[in-house]
């Protein structure tokens, strides 16, 4: 489904046709590590299945770059056991499909060991044509001639009601920034849906801003639906 003029939602990623670009975002590898030394026990199995869901994406696309829109993994001040190793793997299995473009997210303070070990450059940006990508935890200069901006970083979801039925899922969100379209992607982690934009606080400077007439798309059980406004669902 478009999203906009140039970008397709597949599944839980963007596609640029014109740039034969996939633009994913937050997988935060090492995140069940990372719970299981709070003392919180999760099986280690997302990663499996992101490699399912990416698989998946990239037959369905002629892809030529990937753009891994910040944190791919997930400790701040340092890179345990389970980071090494799936990321360096997830690294390998996307540079089977493409050029890879790293952009820098929040999570992303020791990511250079991991980026080097791969011949990889780290971004704060990337323009395609007129599209603007950054991760969204902070605000960058956008250069002329850009009308579309494109971010991850809030992890976007939404619950759903049906009868005393409440379900969260991933969503895409669409609205403007500056006169400029937005995108927001969901993200890869698949442990967690993400921050409920209805109920909880807005992490993104880039959405602090009324978002009643952002647009919501959720990919589930390989399709798009279009939810309209989010004052629809309030």
């Amino acid at each position: 489904m478009r999203i906009c003029e140039g970008i397709e939602i597949i599944d839980l990623a963007l596609y640029l046709p014109k740039h034969k670009a996939v633009v994913i975002a937050d997988s935060h590898i090492g995140y069940e590590e990372a719970l299981q030394k709070k003392g919180v026990l999760v099986p280690m199995m997302q990663y499996k299945d992101i490699l399912k869901r990416l698989e998946k994406i990239f037959s369905l696309v002629d892809v030529e770059q990937i753009i891994f829109n910040g944190d791919i993994k997930h400790e701040f001040g340092t890179i345990s056991r389970q980071e090494w190793k799936e990321t360096l793997d997830l690294l390998d299995f996307l540079q089977k499909h493409g050029k890879v473009v790293l952009i820098k997210g929040n999570h992303d303070t020791i990511l250079g060991p991991l980026a080097m070990r791969k011949n990889l450059e780290i971004k704060d940006y990337v323009v395609l044509g007129d599209v603007f990508i950054t991760h969204g935890h902070k605000i960058f200069e956008i250069p002329k001639g850009i009308k579309t901006v494109v971010i991850s970083h809030e992890h976007p979801a939404v619950t759903l009601r049906e009868g005393g039925r409440y379900e969260k899922f991933k969503c895409f969100l669409s609205g403007r920034y500056k006169k400029k379209k937005l995108v927001v992607i969901p993200s890869l982690l698949q442990v967690v849906e993400g921050t409920d934009v209805l109920k909880e606080e807005i992490l993104s400077p880039y959405l602090e801003q009324n978002l009643n007439n952002f647009g919501i798309f959720i990919a589930e059980d390989n399709k798009v639906y279009e939810f309209g406004k989010l004052k629809n669902l309030k």
